[in-house]
């Protein structure tokens, strides 16, 4: 199962942001442990560095971070069509756009956001944390 995680999730489990870490780290090791194939665009690689540089003021320890979730996600470039189309989408925030777009092209199963409002019109299905968890779990009985 190919999963398309937003930016969001990768924030709360690396800041332990509350109440959502429980959940965003519990996806980090189902991923490390190969029970779903969890994947970031490039384009959130580069927010995820920004956030976490601001939170650490610290270069080496944000490129750590990147260097530890390149191993841990698949990393999925959002090219030029990603971003064409994401304009004729009835989606109306241009960067969840870009998501759908993007996940769209890749073919994943799932996009796993907190942010479900603004995906109401993805044609990949769109769920929080906690109702990927549930469905993961009963996939795997």
């Amino acid at each position: 199962m190919n999963v398309l995680i937003d930016t969001c999730i990768i924030i709360d489990a690396l800041q332990n942001r509350q109440p959502f870490a429980e959940d965003a780290q519990k996806l980090f090791l189902h991923a490390a442990n190969h029970k779903f194939t969890g994947c970031i665009t490039a384009k959130s690689s580069t927010d995820i560095y920004y956030l976490s540089h601001r939170y650490t003021h610290d270069d080496r320890a944000s490129r750590e971070i990147l260097n530890k979730l390149f191993t841990l996600f698949e990393l999925l470039d959002t090219d030029g069509t990603d971003c064409r189309r994401a304009l004729a989408s009835s989606v109306s925030d241009y960067e969840d756009a870009v998501m759908i777009e993007t996940a769209l092209r890749e073919r994943m199963d799932y996009i796993v956001t907190r942010n479900t409002r603004d995906y109401t019109k993805s044609s990949v299905p769109v769920c929080t944390p906690a109702e990927f968890l549930a469905r993961l779990s009963s996939a795997n009985e």
